[in-house]
């Protein structure tokens, strides 16, 4: 039997979707059900985000992977590089989070992976899951309630209830510690398939992990702002806090926004707002503290203040990290994306490295990393890459390499970057509504044409002058243009150019 709806909440490198309409449990469990079918999993890690709708929606895709024969290790209420790791560190099959990271309120959505933590997006096998899933027939009703689904009725598949999305009860979430400390009898465990379902904190080996990528003994007395915005992070800052403690290491946390709450009290967790900073750099002015983080609802991005509350474009902090591993190992790869390149081009190649541009995006990034065995690829949007963490993104590993770069240097953060801001002053992406792409594309390629400028088409169009350049490239999946704008030692042209550019997109 074929379900007469197409699952709208497929995207170009993941799933999202508005509750009740595009995505419930009946969608998840198909999801979980096509997921195992496609990759003929015998084993995969499920996790989810603080979002009050990500637990009963991870025991629905839980009971889709068990039903179509797949043990299911729940670690719990996670960040999705978490899954990540759990994916490469258990030897799995494969792995999905439950996450809508910075998305509003009334949407969820899921992050997959296969073995190893290789991404599972569009051609890879996102677009063969969904034609599965959209074939499959679930037990349970679409318009089954969140607020009542746990494990129990789940197992049940007695589902004959309507949404009620703001009578949503989070006292089902599990985190990572709780997995490993409950000792309550799951409603699973009374199951046929009690087997294929187990819950496992994998929380102290990934922090393990993490601090692998430092030297504990060269943090300086540091002091930090960390605000997790109440997502999914604090959890890890605490683990990471209990671990300094007990190696003796001076670095004070203060924790602003801490507690995980999945009503986001404070707003959905997005420090690419602006309006989402000030909390951040309050804290860190009002402290007197060494730097600041922030980081989205599922912590794969993180975003950095200076000690002076100043928020640090991601385009520079992509420098930085290049440079702090190339000072332990001259030589390697480096990624980076078009939008923005002169800085960490120079940056790298001043640090003894190889700068290898690819395409944005997380699935190509990590393509190319993979193919050049890149020891760190950065993009721009604050998503930065490791190949020991199996290629993948990661939101921690970054601020814990800039505290030991600025401890290692003897410089606070605004040092570091100033000098960089100065020599290749940047306009930061800025986003266009247009009617029609490809006319826009053309109208400033003809314009700039007499300049004779080097052009690169790996993602949209990059077209290079003797002292500025610039990025113009499509959304995938809204008609919008994204611009981006840099320039040599000169932001007075920096901002003429991106008036100019953008009178032809208004024009």
């Amino acid at each position: 039997m074929v379900t007469e709806n197409t699952l709208k909440c497929f995207k170009a490198y993941d799933i999202r979707g508005k509750l009740g309409e595009e995505l419930n449990p009946d969608v998840a469990y198909r999801i979980g059900h096509a997921y195992a079918k496609h990759l003929n999993a015998k084993k995969v890690v499920v996790g989810g985000d603080i979002r009050h709708t990500s637990e009963p929606l991870k025991l629905a895709l839980a009971q889709g992977l068990m039903d179509a024969g797949a043990e299911v290790i729940d670690i719990g209420m996670v960040g999705t590089e978490e899954i990540y790791f759990a994916s490469f560190y258990l030897d799995v099959d494969g792995g999905i989070e439950v996450t809508a990271s910075h998305n509003p309120m009334d949407y969820n959505g899921m992050k997959l992976v296969g073995r190893g933590a290789l991404p599972i997006s569009g051609d890879s096998g996102l677009n063969d899951i969904r034609d599965l899933a959209e074939k499959f027939v679930s037990p349970f009703d679409q318009a089954a309630d969140l607020s009542t689904l746990d494990a129990k009725t789940i197992n049940s598949k007695k589902m004959d209830f309507s949404f009620h999305w703001d009578e949503q009860d989070s006292s089902q979430i599990l985190t990572t510690s709780e997995a490993a400390s409950s000792t309550e009898k799951s409603p699973l465990e009374e199951l046929p398939n009690k087997a294929l379902y187990h819950q496992q904190s994998i929380l102290d080996p990934y922090v393990e992990h993490l601090l692998t990528y430092i030297d504990l003994t060269k943090l300086n007395p540091l002091k930090l702002v960390v605000n997790a915005g109440n997502g999914s992070a604090g959890h890890v800052i605490d683990a990471i806090e209990k671990q300094f403690k007990s190696a003796n290491v001076p670095v004070e946390f203060i924790k602003v926004h801490h507690e995980a709450d999945g009503s986001f009290p404070n707003g959905i967790p997005n420090p690419l707002l602006p309006e989402n900073r000030a909390a951040t750099a309050d804290a860190v002015i009002n402290n007197k503290a060494d730097m600041g983080i922030a980081w989205d609802g599922d912590f794969d991005r993180c975003f950095l203040f200076d000690e002076n509350g100043r928020f640090i474009e991601g385009y520079y902090i992509v420098g930085l990290l290049a440079e702090a591993f190339l000072l332990k190992s001259p030589g390697e790869k480096i990624i980076h994306d078009p939008r923005l390149t002169w800085n960490t081009i120079d940056q790298v190649e001043a640090a003894g490295g190889k700068p290898i541009q690819s395409k944005t995006g997380h699935a190509f990034i990590k393509e190319r990393m993979r193919l050049e065995n890149a020891v760190y690829g950065g993009e721009m949007s604050a998503h930065h890459y490791f190949r020991d963490f199996a290629y993948c993104d990661s939101g921690m590993i970054p601020w814990l390499l800039v505290a030991e770069l600025i401890s290692v240097a003897g410089k606070p953060l605004s040092e570091l970057v100033n000098e960089r801001m100065a020599k290749y002053p940047c306009s930061g992406e800025i986003n266009y509504r247009v009617a029609d792409v490809s006319v826009i594309l053309d109208k400033i390629l003809k314009h700039f044409s007499t300049e004779n400028p080097v052009i690169d088409r790996t993602d949209g169009i990059s077209l290079e002058f003797p002292q500025w350049r610039f990025n113009l490239r499509s959304s995938n999946t809204e008609p919008l243009l994204r611009l981006n704008v840099e320039s040599r030692a000169d932001e007075a042209l920096m901002k003429a150019k991106v008036v100019e550019i953008e009178q032809l997109i208004h024009g």
